[in-house]
């Protein structure tokens, strides 16, 4: 998933240079507090034994590639994966979606919300078992111009749905019935403009 990722942000940094659109490629730290309303108390409980919230942590990497512009208005798309951990429990995941981002101010500030949707890869915290399933998530934040091609990231903010690797997905637990788990998403970081 991690080469796919990296040549899918290669191929839109190299599109750019000929258009007179915008590409973003970001490399930041994030946290995800993942909770569910039913506790899981089988072998492959992902929050852990009886838990219900966990908060993860890791890092997101991607890019955007926003081709239309109309006055302070741009949309185009977003790329990214994430790779996180949090009581040996892991979380990976591959989005993709529309992105939105305006200039309303005089100021450098540049506000944007995405919406992207892709595969999420669970694994829990005393197995191998890795599960995949549809994820999607709606993001918000703002960008900060520092310089002409680096922006800084101020705050990116994130609630989305995942259903995790549980005993009952795996059907170790019998009739342990689990729901989606939300996700909450904190990010920060530099974002490198072309």
């Amino acid at each position: 998933m991690k080469l796919r990722s990296i040549a899918a942000v290669a191929v839109l940094a190299f599109a750019t240079v000929a258009a007179h659109a915008q590409t973003g490629l970001y490399f930041n730290p994030v946290a995800i507090r993942v909770s569910n309303s039913a506790a899981d108390n089988g072998p492959f409980a992902f929050l852990g034994q009886n838990s219900t919230s966990q908060v993860f942590y890791g890092y997101t990497f991607g890019g955007y590639y926003d081709f239309y512009h109309s006055g302070s208005v741009s949309a185009g798309f977003d790329m990214r994966e994430s790779d996180l951990h949090a009581n040996n429990a892991m979380f990976r995941s591959f989005l993709l979606g529309g992105r939105v981002s305006a200039k309303p101010f005089t100021r450098p500030i540049k506000p944007y919300a995405e919406f992207l949707f892709g595969v999420a890869t669970t694994k829990p915290p005393v197995s191998t078992v890795h599960v995949s399933k549809f994820d999607y998530a709606l993001y918000g934040g703002i960008d900060y111009t520092l310089q002409k091609h680096i922006d800084f990231r101020v705050i990116e903010l994130g609630y989305g749905a995942v259903t995790t690797v549980s005993s009952g997905v795996v059907g170790a637990g019998g009739t342990i019935n689990i729901p989606a788990s939300k996700q909450i998403t904190f990010s920060s970081g530099l974002v490198f403009c072309f």
